[in-house]
């Protein structure tokens, strides 16, 4: 059992991370290089330099000092902040949230936090691209209440092109679950010149029609995570993309819809 495991935040009184009020827990390090990734400090696994501390509203126990994103923390620390707002879960049917970076990659620790929180009877949110493979997908899905799967896109070729990785695995994954009747809601990040083509829509609402799942959430493009580039000293691939147009997220909404899906904005 891996007692220890690395993450770079714990947002408290999070409302975006699935139902309630919840406790969000994000871990270190990704096996995808998004470009338009908005926690770039999310990506490596291990503590790294930061040019400024983060300005969150977040438990400052993530980082070492000021200038050194994530640390190594224990289930029991974890669960110790978790276990403070178990009021606030319980008044709004909250809960707690596991997100990234992608949190499979720490299969163990996840694990352990997870089957923790349903020892005390709280919901449990993974935010999770499905970077894993089968064997992984099935130790901790039953101790999931609600899969938020982040859908990048369904072609390959592109996927690998602006991810770094091939989808195969993602999609494989995300088809079991849904045979399987597990809670998912599907979530795309509309990205401009990326994956909003009518074309790229279309192959997302072909291949999430067969799926059992609640609802697919967007997430229009944003430039917040901008300024943790400079701070990182890395390059923004997506400096000069704006965000998509209201007018354009409601198209991109209605012709899913056209799928026979139910889809909502994410604000």
């Amino acid at each position: 059992m891996a007692s220890q495991g690395i993450i770079f935040d714990i947002k408290k009184y999070a409302i975006h991370d699935g139902p309630g009020i919840r406790t969000t827990i994000f871990f270190k390090g990704c096996p995808m290089d998004c470009w338009w990734c908005h926690n770039p400090e999310s990506q490596k696994k291990e503590p790294e330099p930061f040019t400024d501390a983060l300005q969150t509203n977040s438990v400052n126990l993530c980082r070492s000092d000021g200038e050194i994103i994530g640390r190594s923390i224990s289930v029991t620390e974890v669960m110790k902040e978790i276990n403070k707002d178990i009021v606030f879960y319980e008044e709004s049917n909250g809960g707690v949230s596991f997100s990234g970076g992608e949190p499979l990659m720490q299969k163990d620790f996840l694990n352990e936090l997870l089957i923790d929180c349903k020892k005390n009877g709280l919901h449990t949110t993974l935010d999770t691209a499905g970077c894993a493979s089968k064997e992984i997908i099935l130790l901790i899905a039953p101790n999931v209440d609600l899969f938020l799967y982040d859908l990048k896109l369904v072609n390959d070729k592109k996927h690998q092109k602006f991810t770094g990785i091939s989808n195969k695995e993602i999609l494989e994954n995300l088809l079991l679950l849904s045979e399987l009747k597990y809670n998912i809601l599907v979530r795309i990040p509309i990205i401009p010149t990326i994956n909003d083509s009518k074309e790229d829509i279309a192959d997302f609402g072909k291949f999430i029609q067969k799926l059992n799942i609640i609802r697919v959430d967007l997430l229009p493009f944003h430039t917040i995570g901008e300024e943790k580039y400079k701070k990182l000293n890395k390059v923004n691939r997506m400096k000069e993309i704006i965000p998509p147009s209201k007018e354009r997220i409601e198209e991109i909404k209605k012709q899913l819809e056209s799928f026979d899906l139910e889809v909502c904005v994410e604000v």
